[in-house]
């Protein structure tokens, strides 16, 4: 695994379409339990070379009721981004994650994890790539059916600053999902 932890961190196939530069950033172990698939590092998350060390972290954390301690935890959480390296920025914010990349990494990821995890589906892009019928109904539809998915795959909308106004329309996510998420990462680290 740390074979494929290095190979990843090498990557530079996307380097031509990174103003910023190739910098994969991925954690994971053959021990995680959760697993949280979001869409690309931004550019604090470039710089600093953490997962999640932005606003949108804070809130993910948050919304888990995962402590920094635990959700950098390797073994215990693996933060796999659909796209490694920071897209760049485009007219209307960050550009979406590289479609190079989640085809050539996420099944040689994903073939080091346990069989059973809990895997949070964070945004549309994972969505999309994850459940079956995601491209076919909102990502607000997937979010509010995820019983639907099983007791192993949640999704979530992004928790960019994008996702106040839309937990402000959508105000049964704080009650009625949030609580069973915080449930299922609790049940899944044991």
């Amino acid at each position: 695994m740390s074979a494929l932890i290095e190979d990843i961190r090498a990557c530079v196939v996307c380097a031509p379409h990174l103003d910023a530069g190739p910098r994969p950033i991925v954690q994971f172990s053959e021990t995680s339990r959760i697993v949280i698939i979001g869409q690309a590092p931004g550019t604090r998350v470039h710089q600093s070379g953490i997962p999640w060390d932005d606003a949108s972290g804070e809130r993910l954390r948050e919304w888990t009721g995962l402590t920094s301690d635990i959700f950098y935890d390797p073994a215990r959480v693996a933060l796999v981004p659909m796209s490694f390296c920071y897209p760049g920025t485009g007219t209307s914010g960050d550009l979406p994650p590289r479609p190079e990349c989640a085809p050539l990494w996420h099944d040689r990821v994903i073939a080091t994890l346990p069989p059973k995890r809990l895997t949070l589906l964070v945004g549309s892009y994972a969505q999309h790539r994850y459940l079956p019928l995601a491209k076919k109904q909102p990502l607000t539809d997937n979010v509010r059916d995820y019983a639907a998915f099983g007791p192993s795959l949640f999704p979530l909308p992004h928790p960019s600053w994008r996702s106040t106004g839309w937990m402000g329309k959508n105000p049964w996510f704080e009650v009625e999902v949030l609580p069973v998420l915080r449930q299922q990462v609790k049940r899944s680290l044991g």
